[in-house]
């Protein structure tokens, strides 16, 4: 089942990278950036290594036993359905910020992207402390990109 999870966020990262190809080399070089913006050849390997650590994350939340308790909601299952949102969130933010070259519209996407990695968090340190270590990079560079997207928003 690792590899269903690795195959959804890598097909995640390709819908993504379909939004993100045509500016990435035209429209994204003339934006005005702050002095502090990574490298351009730093988020293809930044970007598989959280991929894969988000994915190992929820198949490690996936082998955990459901929870059996009448009337509790499954904490197993919620986390998966809001990984799965995730996801969903990750790619919209490529489409809002890249495709329709608009950091305006990609502000919201990532800001409830971080809001739910948070929340994600949150669940994965009561669930699995190991997924919860792999979550953390996660949510860092998240916090840079919303920060990131805010400054070239500002600047442009």
């Amino acid at each position: 089942m690792l590899s269903g999870f690795l195959g959804a966020a890598f097909a995640a990262a390709a819908l993504g990278g379909l939004a993100t190809a045509s500016s990435v080399k035209s429209w994204y070089p003339t934006l005005a950036k702050p002095t502090w913006t990574p490298p351009p050849w730093l988020f293809g390997p930044a970007w598989t290594l959280l991929y894969t650590a988000m994915s190992i994350a929820a198949w490690r939340v996936w082998r955990r036993p459901a929870d059996a308790e009448a009337g509790r909601a499954d904490a197993r299952a919620c986390t998966l359905r809001l990984w799965w949102a995730q996801l969903a969130l990750n790619a919209a933010w490529s489409w809002a910020f890249f495709y329709f070259r608009n950091p305006a519209a990609g502000l919201p996407v990532i800001g409830a992207l971080l809001i739910l990695l948070v929340l994600l968090q949150i669940r994965l340190l009561r669930l699995d402390r190991v997924a919860a270590g792999l979550w953390i990079p996660y949510v860092l560079w998240v916090s840079f990109a919303s920060a990131l997207n805010l400054a070239i928003w500002r600047l442009n």
